[in-house]
């Protein structure tokens, strides 16, 4: 869709938004030795995260959570990297906001296009994966946020919308637990690559982002854990006050078995029955009814049943 490029001193920024074929052959051309399988890597959005080298570079394949606010679900968002001698290719599909951002300043101001690109391809490499990692964090933390106040309300709301609200929720973090995890091994075998184009003193900055993944990961792990445990707390809650519904309806149940039984037998068509003919019949039975239920409910409440 769209390939643009930024060049400072030796350094060139090679960004592919959406790529099509045209895209992904012209780059081809430019830098010939690219594994074919590689290139053909580009233009698929469903490659696992790897990290591939060659003699002349590294291709990254990571995925990173960006919010679906339709779905209420943290989706994963692929890019792939290319770091080469004096060059860095990025191709995403445009929705990562931490990449969108570093563009648009290397594009618009010359000192930050120094910062990046000025002190060697394998700054900017490192540079653009330290934004995409360190964006994760933000997100854990409104997940965190939203987390707290289902723990708030979850003995205050009604059931049913706890019940939905966990469930998305729970969700969207066994999502982002997907998207994180497959992270780690990339970027651990990233810091322990011995390649020549890796300067030795990237080690220790690329040490700190496998950090700040793991701690992602430790964050998203501990979401998964509260989420569980309050989903089975509202489970329980919701079987407690199904099992007081219920318990009334019995009790109800029970009060009016002996009541149906008794305007049963007076509906029959019997000659001589008790009262038949006492011109107060119905209120002495209607009131033998009432007695009945009290003594129902006293004992009931006497019982603890109610």
């Amino acid at each position: 869709m769209a390939t643009k490029k930024i060049t400072y001193g030796r350094v060139t920024w090679v960004n592919i938004v959406q790529p099509d074929r045209d895209d992904v052959e012209s780059l081809g051309e430019v830098y010939p030795y690219i594994h074919p399988l590689n290139l053909e890597d580009l233009r698929s959005r469903i490659e696992r995260p790897k990290l591939d080298q060659d003699e002349n570079y590294l291709f990254v394949v990571l995925h990173f959570p960006t919010w679906d606010e339709s779905k209420r679900l943290s989706r994963a968002s692929e890019v792939d990297i290319i770091m080469g001698r004096g060059y860095v290719v990025t191709i995403h599909d445009g929705v990562l906001r931490p990449l969108d951002v570093l563009w648009q300043r290397c594009e618009s101001d010359e000192t930050q296009r120094a910062d990046m690109l000025g002190q060697g391809a394998n700054h900017t490499f490192y540079v653009i994966i330290d934004a995409l990692v360190d964006y994760i964090i933000p997100m854990l933390r409104k997940v965190d946020s939203n987390i707290r106040g289902l723990e708030e309300t979850i003995f205050i709301e009604d059931t049913r919308r706890v019940i939905q609200d966990i469930t998305l929720a729970r969700r969207d973090v066994i999502s982002l637990r997907r998207i994180i995890r497959q992270q780690v091994p990339v970027l651990e075998q990233l810091e322990k690559t011995d390649h020549p184009i890796l300067h030795e003193d990237l080690e220790e900055y690329f040490g700190d982002i496998v950090d700040h993944i793991y701690k992602a990961r430790d964050i998203v792990d501990d979401n998964a854990e509260i989420i569980n445990n309050l989903a089975e707390t509202v489970d329980t809650l919701a079987s407690y006050r199904i099992n007081e519904v219920m318990r009334i309806l019995t009790v109800i149940s029970v009060i009016m078995l002996p009541l149906t039984l008794i305007s049963s037998i007076y509906g029959m068509n019997l000659i001589s029955l008790p009262l038949d003919d006492n011109p107060n019949g119905f209120i002495i039975i209607s009131v033998a009814m009432m007695a009945v239920a009290v003594a129902m409910l006293l004992y009931f409440r006497r019982r603890n049943w109610l």
